[in-house]
């Protein structure tokens, strides 16, 4: 039977076009890497296989032609949410897949352009189906805007203010990439990450602190936000490990490089 159809409500939620969706892959040389990527939904044609735009993509796309392995996060408006692993299987540059991806609201009405080409993902895991609570939001977001972050090592770089202000509020998603022991990338929700100081972002991971108990110090990790005016930053950096506050788990990651993941700068490296 299909992973996805064993689901209820996946498939739903992949199918709606402002779904916010993550996509991680992992660099030739295994640094992990995460973008919103909301065009991605199912092919249709194929049990669990995913279809998605190569739209502002960029490193991106380098990393699929590089290592296929890849981790999704799917979240709802509703707070309920998936995470995925799998595998790029190839690029389509024409037929239906692009037809169907160029058909939807999200790319047929952009200010910019088409799709260059489809992409195709073979589910292989689900890995975690979660619901989080409004309450938990709240408690986790105030506990990370309380906190302070381990000291930054040498080469941490301090992120632009505006970045900053975007990390800020509660209302953004926010995802949280590494690797994991075979080598995936594995995506988190950490809705709270927040910045501790300008070299620095803090989270309370709540029920998802299992999913960062692997993470070793130094380890490499990649955060992704996504605000409601459809405003995205990726912020590159170590895991600084755990600490406490108040009897609460919080992680923590210093920033070694800050990437615009929009218009008018999709791509390029900001700090």
């Amino acid at each position: 039977m299909s992973l996805l159809a064993t689901q209820p409500g996946l498939l739903q939620a992949l199918s709606h076009e402002m779904t916010p969706k993550f996509l991680a892959t992992r660099s030739a040389s295994g640094l992990p890497n995460i973008v919103p990527c909301t065009s991605i939904m199912p092919a249709g044609d194929i049990e669990d296989r995913l279809i998605f735009g190569n739209f502002l993509l960029h490193k991106s796309v380098d990393n699929l032609d590089a290592d296929p392995r890849v981790g999704i996060l799917v979240l709802t408006t509703d707070l309920e949410g998936w995470v995925l692993q799998g595998e790029f299987q190839s690029w389509q540059r024409a037929g239906d897949y692009v037809d169907r991806l160029n058909s939807t609201d999200l790319l047929r009405y952009n200010a910019y352009t088409g799709i260059r080409n489809a992409g195709i993902i073979q589910v292989g895991a689900v890995l975690r189906h979660f619901q989080i609570s409004k309450l938990q939001v709240l408690a986790d977001y105030l506990l990370a805007r309380a906190s302070r972050a381990p000291a930054a090592p040498d080469g941490a770089t301090a992120m632009p203010l505006p970045v900053q202000e975007r990390f800020s509020p509660m209302t953004a998603v926010r995802a949280l990439a590494f690797l994991d022991g075979q080598g995936y990338p594995l995506v988190a929700p950490v809705l709270s990450l927040q910045p501790a100081g300008e070299s620095a972002l803090v989270c309370a991971p709540g029920p998802f602190a299992s999913l960062l108990e692997p993470l070793a110090l130094g380890t490499p990790v990649a955060a992704s936000l996504l605000t409601l005016d459809v405003v995205s930053f990726q912020a590159k950096g170590l895991w600084l490990g755990e600490h406490r506050l108040l009897g609460a788990r919080l992680g923590a990651m210093s920033v070694t490089a800050v990437y615009a993941g929009g218009p008018p700068i999709p791509g390029r490296q900001v700090a």
